[in-house]
């Protein structure tokens, strides 16, 4: 049996709660599921946001800070304590995982690319689950909304070096809708997407929430570059990670963006 590829996107949104803590059962049951998949014979690559917003919870503070090195401080205490519980979640799943950190810079080459994709590679063939994240500790532009934007677009780039067969990315809403649902109850939600025109972008409004940096009109820049290069995209709630299973049986829980072939 052909193993394919997926690229899994999950936001801090999903993994914390509104004040900033890890959501603990939520994401045991992510790493559950994700195991799953992967004994099933999918080849899983982890894109995780979250470090920040971790770091956030560990030292208590329920807002995010506007300077640079307060938000790089953060982020290297709170990417120790998310893998931390990446190994271990993960781990009682009888997975391993490794972690890579990636700026823009490490991915800017052909030369370079294929190193990442190297590394990735071998860890795939080791049976072991990469956990991908912007290392946010020396990469200044990321915070700033310069670098790869966000996670969204990294998980896209990634899902593109890797040739994946799919990207999903895990929000905190059921998918893309017509007008905001959280002020509008009659909204509508678009099951598939065939073309990311100007109309369907301009119904990505709203930004992220307090803890992560993304918000719809990011996942659609990364849908966008995503589908053009042939990779199908999935944008589901995430609070739930059971949604992941339908997607896998063919089905679309959220907004597929179909791939440009």
């Amino acid at each position: 049996m052909t193993r394919t590829r997926t690229v899994v996107k999950v936001g801090t949104s999903t993994l914390t709660y509104e004040n900033g803590k890890i959501n603990y059962r939520r994401i045991e049951q992510l790493c559950k599921v994700l195991c799953d998949l992967h004994n099933s014979g999918e080849d899983i690559l982890l894109v995780s946001s979250g470090a920040i917003g971790v770091g956030m919870g560990k030292m208590g503070l329920s807002r995010r800070p506007n300077e640079t090195k307060k938000k790089q401080a953060l982020a290297a205490i709170g990417q120790c304590e998310l893998m931390f519980m990446y190994d271990k979640l993960f781990g009682e799943y009888n997975h391993n995982v490794a972690q890579i950190l990636l700026t823009a810079d490490t991915v800017e080459t052909n030369r370079k690319r294929e190193n990442v994709l190297n590394t990735i590679d071998s860890l795939l063939e080791m049976d072991i689950i990469p956990i991908i994240n912007e290392n946010d500790t020396v990469a200044t532009d990321e915070l700033d909304g310069n670098n790869f934007g966000d996670n969204d677009m990294l998980s896209a780039i990634v899902s593109r070096i890797v040739e994946a067969d799919r990207l999903v990315i895990l929000t905190d809403i059921d998918g893309l809708y017509d007008s905001n649902p959280r002020e509008n109850p009659e909204a509508v939600k678009l099951d598939v997407v065939v073309n990311i025109t100007k109309d369907i972008t301009e119904m990505a409004a709203g930004s992220g929430s307090n803890r992560g940096t993304g918000g719809m009109i990011t996942k659609l820049h990364a849908a966008d570059y995503a589908t053009k290069r042939g990779i199908e995209v999935h944008v589901i709630n995430g609070c739930d990670p059971n949604n992941l299973y339908q997607v896998f049986d063919g089905e679309s829980p959220g907004t597929v963006f179909l791939a440009h072939h």
